[in-house]
């Protein structure tokens, strides 16, 4: 099977594991193996996976402090036909991490990237811990200063979705008990050291979470799951309101068919309305 992967000249975003060394891929594996250089956050850290795996292949630093003058190089092998895999200390390269601007300018260039998937934290989380799965916004990490970080929560609370945030074991009270704040009484989960061996889920409203990680500190990498907002039936005013603007421009049978589909409303009784609004009554 090994014989059948023969990467052809591009840039390839290899996930790895964010905890058990055993979450890697063959593909990955061989990718890493047959590639001309491996760029990783932390060579030390990806130090670690390469002896756990045979892997022998040249490595060099991509990360945040780098980057800008690092990528001229990089984008220079990789224009001659250079295999080049791009590595994250733990997971999928470009979540939350330096690699968008080298596989953007890469793209530009007209050079080949290739996705390797694996491991991810956030979707790992997500596929346990029973929170709604449909639909997710992944947030990232917070900003650290408390009113940046209390004016991007204010702009998720109405998103529609489970909110999917990175978080270190310091700050997790602080943001626990910020959330608790711009979102009220929301359930949420903290997943904490994702596939290794004090994995942990724990299930509650996000002010009794902040309560519990205030008083017993956590440790290791962090993941939190706020549910959605519960779903409120829209009540007269929310429908006149909706209404009002929409008969600015539409019929009233138009106005009507609107309002009903975006409100979850009865369409015979959101005609009533709209045409006694029409009528001025």
């Amino acid at each position: 099977m090994a014989s059948a992967i023969h990467p052809e000249p591009g840039l390839y975003v290899t996930a790895t594991p964010i905890g058990n060394l055993a979450d890697m891929t063959y593909r990955a594996v061989e990718i890493l193996k047959k590639a001309d250089l491996i760029l990783c956050e932390d060579t030390r850290q990806t130090a670690k996976l390469m002896s756990a795996y045979g892997i022998e292949t040249p490595r060099a630093p991509y990360h945040e402090h780098n980057a800008a003058r690092a990528r001229p190089g990089i984008l220079k092998k990789l224009q001659d036909g250079a295999v080049i895999a791009l590595v994250s200390d733990a997971g999928t390269p470009l979540i939350s991490d330096p690699g968008y601007k080298l596989v953007r300018e890469a793209r530009d260039a007209g050079i080949a990237v290739f996705p390797v998937p694996g491991a991810n934290a956030g979707v790992a989380a997500l596929s346990a811990a029973g929170a709604p799965s449909d639909r997710f916004f992944f947030a990232g990490f917070l900003p650290p200063k408390p009113g940046a970080r209390a004016k991007a929560l204010a702009a998720l609370a109405p998103v529609d979705a489970t909110l999917v945030f990175y978080e270190t074991a310091p700050r997790l009270a602080g943001a626990l008990s910020a959330m608790a704040e711009a979102f009220g009484k929301r359930r949420a989960v903290v997943a904490r050291e994702l596939t290794k061996l004090h994995e942990e889920f724990r299930e509650a409203t996000l002010a009794d979470l902040a309560a519990l990680y205030e008083e017993t500190p956590a440790k290791g990498e962090i993941v939190i799951l706020v549910f959605p907002p519960e779903s409120r039936e829209a009540g007269d005013a929310d429908i006149d309101a909706f209404l009002e603007t929409a008969l600015q421009t539409m019929s009233v049978k138009e106005a009507a068919a609107a309002a009903a589909e975006t409100l979850l409303v009865p369409r015979k009784a959101a005609y009533a309305r709209a045409l006694a609004l029409k009528d001025g009554r």
